[in-house]
């Protein structure tokens, strides 16, 4: 069987989804690093961008859109080491802006996965949403899918656990002012006699699609976007039923060539044979080793990506991120290294077919080899710490083993080995602890991811809205108070404060922050409107909006202003969204503090004074 390619798949795709009678309009995927979106870290789900339009706005492509959108989670980067979990992946993907629904989505994610790809349909297993007191059982995707001919032994109805989904979770967790709905997930069963290896078979107990014990494969979801949290417990439909369907490019594919790991793939085989070349070692013959080799191919993948994307390691934000998918790449490459002269390479996008902006590969193997260089200085580290620990005689116990870790990225294993090598050991207690706390720290990274994710533009608290208006404000005022070289070079909005980063050599005077903050307050009390106008880039670039100058933008772009007109606004920006319909929801604003960030850069925190 020759093998099916991702750059096929996607073609594929799109192409089936363009055709008539679907006729749904190719998009331009968002960037991994949203310029226009001051309130998450990454672009996680190719829905991100179009809340506004899911929410009853008026798309200039259409009702009917579809796209491949690269896209970094990191809610599970612990998990990633199996055979299915990925930070960075292409999300497939087709939405109706309240035009088709159920009846038309569910076949045709059928038909492309049975007729485009062919998909042997005894393989294909489905579930759907089995209700709440608030929302009903989706018995009418159950019908559907019968009617298509999966087995009613095939159609398994879940939770909302499981099959509810907005960017925050169940109707219970999510954000007021996000929007989600029920959905319906196909499923690739490879098998329960297959297994990534001998000694890992499928668990005896009888398998369901959501047991991850990996012989079932989740290829597709589609999402029926119809609701709205407006209160704590209270959801309300919104005036259309949408459809967002995402599907893991990667995960497909490995399906199509009927490889239970998705490593396997084109898109990870070469960098795993460059692996095993260059630690001489062979993957699929060791358990531990393939969880390591698998851990470097990705993250040394994701992090190629987040560097062409413009982010550089640090111990903040995008970059924190970017740093610990290389030192986490770094520590498995030691495991399956005999030597200590360990190194992560380029990764040549460009062959796959992924739509992001690349830069030149001498570019993103400096930015690998300087991070490499301080990790090596941060290991050293903790090798010497503990040395001086075991020579004094110091007990390395579990929670000593554990801030090793935290404090210098120390690895258990390689506390373990530089115990041995003095002759000691690590008892069971001890490891019981590490791993205690080593559990109560990722489930503090789910929750940190989870947090920032959940401001992402998904998030319509209102005082999110009026903070990215606020903020708007913010940046004209600056240009007229300090001169026209203030642009933006960095935002967060949570709903407690706006941070945003601008070049300026010193901190403000008491009188240029009081100054500032008096005009933007005058502003607001003149009780202006927000509006926006969809225009050709051209076209929205002579009005004067401000814009990010290293961005990709679409052909056809959103521009806010504040004001009456466009043409004599108080602020004119390039947005997604969301903002207040007017000044005076704001409320009063005031600078909480202001620091000095780096060399000519300058950060100050705006926040609601209500």
């Amino acid at each position: 069987m020759n093998k099916v390619s991702a750059s096929e798949v996607r073609e594929k795709y799109i192409k089936f989804f363009g055709s008539s009678p679907r006729s749904h309009a190719e998009i331009k995927p968002a960037p991994l690093v949203l310029e226009d979106d001051p309130t998450t870290l990454f672009t996680s789900a190719g829905m991100q961008p179009l809340v506004p339009y899911l929410l009853g706005e008026s798309y200039p492509a259409g009702k009917r859109l579809v796209n491949s959108q690269p896209s970094i989670r990191l809610g599970d980067i612990e998990e990633v080491g199996d055979n299915r979990h990925t930070t960075f992946f292409e999300m497939l993907g087709n939405w109706s802006l309240g035009d088709y629904f159920k009846k038309e989505q569910l076949p045709w994610i059928y038909e492309f996965f049975v007729s485009e790809l062919g998909l042997a349909k005894e393989k294909l297993w489905v579930s759907v949403f089995e209700g709440t007191p608030e929302v009903s059982k989706d018995n009418e995707s159950y019908e559907i899918w019968k009617k298509l001919g999966i087995p009613e032994e095939k159609i398994f109805y879940y939770s909302a656990k499981k099959n509810w989904w907005s960017m925050t979770g169940t109707p219970e967790e999510m954000n007021v002012g996000h929007i989600g709905g029920p959905d319906s997930e196909v499923f690739y069963d490879f098998g329960i006699e297959l297994g990534m290896h001998e000694k890992s078979a499928f668990k005896n107990e009888k398998c369901h699609p959501n047991c991850d014990c990996g012989r079932f494969l989740e290829i597709g979801n589609s999402v029926f976007i119809e609701y709205k949290k407006v209160g704590e417990n209270k959801l309300e439909e919104l005036p259309q039923k949408n459809v967002d369907f995402g599907g893991g490019l990667e995960r497909i594919t490995a399906a199509v060539n009927g490889m239970p790991d998705v490593f396997k793939i084109d898109m990870f085989s070469g960098i795993i044979a460059k692996l095993e070349k260059k630690f001489d070692v062979e993957y699929g013959k060791d358990e531990e080793m393939d969880r390591s080799l698998r851990i470097v191919a990705e993250h040394t993948r994701a992090a190629n990506a987040l560097i062409t994307s413009g982010i550089v390691p640090s111990n903040k934000a995008h970059g924190y991120v970017l740093r610990r998918l290389i030192r986490r790449a770094l520590m498995h490459a030691r495991k399956v290294s005999d030597s200590k002269d360990i190194s992560l390479s380029f990764v040549d996008l460009s062959k796959f077919g992924i739509p992001i902006e690349l830069k030149p590969e001498d570019y993103v193997q400096k930015v690998l080899d300087e991070e490499t260089e301080k990790f090596k200085t941060v290991m050293d580290s903790g090798i010497k710490k503990l040395s001086t620990m075991v020579k004094n005689n110091q007990k390395i116990s579990g929670d000593v083993a554990f801030d090793l870790y935290q404090s210098f990225g120390f690895p258990l294993e390689l506390t373990l080995e530089a115990l041995e090598s003095e002759g000691l050991k690590f008892s069971d207690s001890d490891r019981q602890l590490f791993e205690a706390e080593f559990e109560k720290h990722k489930e503090q990274s789910r929750t940190t991811s989870a947090g920032v994710f959940k401001g992402g533009l998904a998030d319509q608290s209102s005082e999110v809205v009026k903070l990215h208006t606020a903020t708007h404000l913010l940046l004209a005022t600056l240009r007229k108070v300090l001169g026209e070289q203030v642009v933006q070079k960095g935002q967060n909005i949570t709903k407690e404060r706006s941070r945003f980063d601008f070049p300026h050599p010193q901190k403000l005077t008491d009188e240029e922050v009081g100054k500032v903050e008096k005009e933007i307050n005058e502003v607001i009390d003149k009780k202006l409107p927000v509006k926006f106008e969809v225009m050709p880039k051209e076209d929205a670039l002579k009005t004067g909006a401000i814009h990010a100058f290293n961005e990709k933008y679409a052909d056809t772009v959103k521009v806010y202003y504040v004001g009456e007109n466009l043409e004599n606004a108080v602020s004119r920006e390039f947005c997604g969204g969301p903002h207040v319909g007017n000044t005076s929801e704001i409320g009063h604003v005031k600078i909480k503090k202001q620091e000095k960030i780096g060399s000519g850069l300058m950060r100050v925190y705006l926040a609601l004074d209500n």
